[in-house]
């Protein structure tokens, strides 16, 4: 493999992207559970940076303590986010450098970090990453359902218009479904997704890499009914599997509309009739002739 190739050529220390520079953002991964999982280059940029932006200062406070790193920190989370991250990316234009860690995992990814990444790339502040965990894709790889393309929503709305609205765009989904839940919401959450999707695959990952690490794989009437008897513990990562085709066209907005009627929604979009055909016709999975002998039988 080239990667393997290009991993023989870059090993020497001085060829690495090693150096801490002032002016740029760090997206530092962080452990998930087990502290053995960082790296030798998070705990390098952590002990060499100006100072860290974490979402919990005391959480982050242990992390480094445990690794006998000491330095300034600011807390930087969902709620000061807007005026934190001004004053951060300040520090940096000035020269500075800081590393942006979360609770666990990899900042930026549902997390307030985005935000403070996205006002560096507009004012064109260096923003580089040390990869670490992550508990979406790390769930994902131990689900036995397929990974070549996966969709992640991350917490769902405790909206109830909001929740409603997200699972209706995710029912036709053919990619595997990737989504995070607290303990105390994740029977309501089965409930309702069992209600949406109907007796799908899932598996249920919790606490991964930690000592009561569990993944269980079973249908949503499983794992509603295990969970009637069992308590939940622990965060949750929820895997569960993509829509069939038939659930895909059962799904799409025109599964109620004849051919008629599918045409005609695209010619009101402003096709012409041919491309309006066209366009059914790829919709319904099937030849353009087809439609167009209905369509032009009216």
């Amino acid at each position: 493999m080239s990667y393997i190739k290009d991993f023989e050529k870059t090993y020497e220390p001085e060829k690495q992207k090693n150096a801490v520079l002032g002016g740029v953002l760090y997206l530092v991964g962080t452990p998930i559970g087990n502290l053995s999982d960082i790296s030798e280059r998070a705990l390098k940029v952590l002990s060499e940076v100006d100072f860290v932006a974490a979402e919990d200062t005391r959480n982050s406070g242990r992390l480094l303590t445990h690794f006998g790193i000491k330095k300034p920190m600011v807390s930087y989370f969902e709620h000061n986010k807007r005026e934190r991250g001004e004053m951060i990316v300040a520090r940096i234009e000035a020269g500075e450098s800081c590393a942006l860690v979360t609770d666990a995992g990899m900042p930026a990814i549902s997390d307030p970090g985005e935000d403070i990444v996205r006002i560096c790339a507009e004012r064109g502040v260096p923003v580089s990453v040390v990869p670490g965990p992550c508990a979406a894709v790390s769930a994902l790889a131990m689900s036995g359902l397929f990974t070549g393309k996966f969709v992640f929503e991350g917490f769902l709305s405790t909206a109830t218009n909001e929740r409603r609205e997200a699972l209706a765009a995710l029912k036709g989904e053919r990619r595997t479904v990737i989504l995070y839940e607290a303990p105390h919401k994740l029977r309501g959450t089965l409930a309702d997704l069992y209600k949406v999707f109907g007796d799908r695959r899932i598996a249920l990952c919790r606490e991964l890499t930690k000592l009561n690490e569990e993944v269980l794989r079973m249908r949503l009437s499983e794992a509603i009914a295990y969970y009637e008897e069992n308590q939940p513990r622990g965060e949750y990562v929820l895997v569960m599997e993509g829509a069939s085709e038939e659930e895909e066209k059962a799904a799409a907005f025109w599964s109620d509309m004849n051919e008629f009627e599918h045409v005609g929604y695209y010619m009101e979009k402003g096709l012409s009739k041919n491309d309006a055909i066209k366009a059914a016709a790829r919709d319904r999975g099937v030849g353009k002739s087809e439609i167009y002998n209905v369509v032009m039988k009216k």
